[in-house]
């Protein structure tokens, strides 16, 4: 989807508009009557373009609905004692791309390759290489800063390899929604 690609602020909406078409069809060829989705309130008060993509096709959202926040859905998950119950976010590779900056696959892979080499090392938590084309910004847990920065040179190195010309860690940590809240939109 050319929409998609061209990585606009609803950017999901895309994605989740063709992804929600083709469940809601084979679901339909299953016998199933509803599609569900895992929002859950707290989710509905953030920047969610996919979100409208559902809602125009009958997604149910039933965590939300029962009004379950993030913290509801992962105590029940700990008290039923599922091993994800405390996993960290793991949202698509699409979203560590600057607003703007078309989607392809090199840069997805770059995101992708740079993630996992950082969690070779050790890093957990929240962790995202946010691809600003030249530029790769690593959003860490503000404990895991510190150390990343000891290790700034190969770190640096490894990403360079990988198509980058310059890496920065940000002094601030990981942000939720980091891209939006620059005055570029992430550029």
């Amino acid at each position: 989807d050319p929409s998609y690609r061209a990585n606009p602020t609803n950017r999901c909406f895309f994605c989740k508009r063709e992804l929600w078409a083709r469940l809601t069809i084979e679901a339909r060829a299953r016998g199933f009557g509803v599609v569900c989705d895992g929002t859950n309130a707290d989710d509905l008060r953030e920047h969610r373009p996919g979100r409208a993509a559902g809602v125009q096709v009958g997604i149910r959202s039933p965590l939300a609905e029962a009004g379950m926040t993030k913290a509801d859905v992962r105590a029940m998950a700990r008290a039923l004692g599922l091993p994800v119950w405390d996993a960290p976010a793991a949202p698509c590779l699409s979203s560590r791309v600057a607003y703007g900056l078309a989607i392809t696959p090199s840069r997805l892979r770059q995101v992708e390759t740079a993630e996992a080499y950082l969690r070779e090392l050790g890093v957990t938590g929240d962790l995202r290489v946010r691809h600003h084309g030249d530029l790769a910004r690593i959003e860490a847990e503000p404990a895991w800063i510190p150390w990343i920065a000891e290790r700034g040179e190969a770190i640096s190195a490894r990403l360079v390899a990988l198509g980058f010309r310059a890496v920065e860690i940000d002094p601030r940590g990981y942000r939720r929604g980091s891209l939006l809240l620059e005055p570029s939109g992430g550029r």
